[in-house]
């Protein structure tokens, strides 16, 4: 008789602790724990080699935590189905637990062809909700007070039963090799892992987040006033449900005792926490509707930029604009610091979906799988949410149409952020530093720059495109089609948000809150 087990499958939620898949499973019996590298979701289009080695470094702490729990966590790099096969043939699998994941559309799938080998094994999956997002949500008018419930429930308990070790060598464990060979890891990425998250965590909620507010707006600021969990959060690492209580105990704490804080700690608190809402309400958007991802939100913009998609000109734009030969030195220097890190500011990412789909007129699937690759914080619900809303195609949010040159003087200055990131730039003054190109040819041949040489000239005149995609926009948002599927998205995707407060018979003050309702704040709100 093989033995019986009940698997928890990881994904996107590597960590012991506030999971409820290992928790309830740990009550049934044997537990297998097992994480699947299937080559259909890693050889995808919007993962990279950071990502891997990322993932890897997260599970090597995860692995830890598990023997710690008499545990061992089986790796595989066969597809899912193959690997649930795998593990059939050597054990009897009573249950499956996992949690509910907002995952890209190969996810989707992988998902979907778990289900339905389930069925037809006769083997209950039970599925858990580890964020905000609520799944089938049919009014998103109570999706706050979901979020909320969720938040504000307790932690879910390291499992502290006796939980009976499996003799997993009766299973061939196959862990994964490297899967992009061609790609190199990034050398300043931050490092995966449930210590890495705990302490960075911990150093935001104790001081950092002081500088939160008024900081993170600058590539420069931005590295520290930032929270930096993303990375965390996307891997499940931590959970949403520990940072918000961690943070809201934190606040507590600041209350009792407020001398021993930094000061402007409150205040970034309270504004970090307004982020993690936004967190969840961006992905729940991907969860209603999967399609965000290859298809405008609003299809009133359809074929607005696809007609020159695929031109040697967008291909030659894209391309400058990939590899950070822009020309404009913010654009350039952005790109060229995620090459090496992974990560830059929201700010900072808007501008450069901006740049791409406004002035280089580029369509932003193409560009948006590119971001994706480059950001190890990657999470499909939020980034395509923000590529469509930075691209002018969601027909609810006011368009940002940032100019690289103003950014670069509001944001940094002095040009320090430029100066660090490209080296051809360093002996140019503060007189020409973000527009480089207007330098006569004998400052440029005296500063070391020589523009098309050791630096390219900008590939459009700013003004000019700027105009363009403005009359674009402003000739389809007037059509009567676009005004009555606007109606639509807003009831669908649009936050929920008092907007103005009365009265009740008691004499206290209620929030109204009307459906249609769209924040508009939320165009801007940066994430972490």
């Amino acid at each position: 008789m093989k033995p019986l087990v009940n698997i928890v499958w990881f994904k996107r939620d590597l960590r012991v602790q506030d999971h409820a898949a290992l928790f309830e499973a740990s009550k049934l019996g044997v537990v297998l724990p097992m994480y699947c590298w299937d080559p259909n979701l890693w050889n995808g289009e919007d993962y990279a080699t950071q990502h891997q080695h990322f993932v890897k470094e997260c599970l090597n702490a995860l692995k830890r935590d598990l023997s710690n729990l008499g545990l061992t966590l089986l790796e595989f790099n066969t597809g899912t189905i193959e690997t649930l096969d795998l593990i059939s043939n050597a054990y009897r699998i009573n249950t499956l637990h996992s949690h509910e994941e907002t995952g890209n559309d190969i996810s989707y799938t992988i998902d979907k062809s778990v289900a339905s080998w389930c069925k037809s094994q006769e083997i209950q999956w039970f599925e858990y909700p580890q964020n905000g997002v609520v799944r089938r949500l049919t009014n998103r008018d109570q999706w706050a007070a979901h979020w909320e419930k969720r938040m504000a429930s307790p932690l879910v308990p390291i499992p502290t039963t006796s939980i009976i070790a499996l003799n997993a060598h009766a299973l061939k464990e196959d862990q994964a090799t490297d899967i992009r060979q061609a790609q190199t890891d990034k050398p300043l990425r931050q490092k995966g892992g449930r210590d890495e998250a705990v302490k960075i965590l911990h150093t935001f909620l104790n001081g950092r987040a002081s500088r939160y507010r008024g900081g993170i707006s600058s590539p420069l600021s931005s590295e520290c006033a930032g929270s930096r969990i993303s990375p965390y959060l996307t891997w499940g690492v931590l959970s949403m449900r520990e940072v918000v209580q961690s943070l809201r105990q934190q606040k507590i704490n600041i209350q009792t005792n407020p001398s021993i804080y930094p000061k402007g700690l409150m205040a970034g608190l309270a504004g970090f926490e307004s982020r993690l809402h936004w967190h969840c309400h961006f992905m729940q958007k991907l969860e209603t509707e999967p399609e965000i991802e290859f298809q405008n939100l609003h299809p009133a913009f359809n074929d607005l930029r696809d007609e020159r998609y695929a031109s040697a000109e967008a291909q030659k734009r894209l391309e400058a604009w990939r590899s950070g030969q822009t020309g404009w030195p913010l654009v350039d220097a952005c790109m060229a610091m995620l090459r090496e890190t992974g990560w830059v500011n929201f700010r900072m990412r808007a501008m450069l979906m901006s740049t791409a789909s406004y002035l280089l007129w580029l369509h932003w699937r193409e560009t948006g799988l590119h971001l994706a690759r480059e950001f190890l914080d990657y999470e499909p619900g939020i980034h395509w949410s923000q590529v469509q809303m930075q691209s002018g195609t969601t027909g609810i949010n006011t368009l940002r149409i940032y100019n690289p040159v103003k950014q670069a003087k509001d944001q940094d200055p002095e040009g320090i952020f430029v100066r660090r990131w490209i080296p051809a730039l360093r002996g140019v003054p503060n007189s020409w530093i973000f527009q480089p190109w207007l330098m006569p040819d004998t400052l440029q041949a005296e500063y070391g720059c020589k523009i098309g040489t050791d630096y390219p000239a900008p590939l459009v005149n700013i003004e000019h495109a700027l105009k363009l995609a403005r009359a674009a926009f402003s000739h389809l948002k007037r059509s009567a089609q676009h005004q009555a599927q606007t109606a639509q998205i807003i009831q669908k995707h649009a936050s929920r948000k008092p907007i103005a407060r009365r009265k009740s018979i008691s004499g206290k003050q209620t929030p109204v809150t009307t459906k249609s309702n769209v924040d508009l704040a939320s165009r801007q709100k940066t994430l972490f």
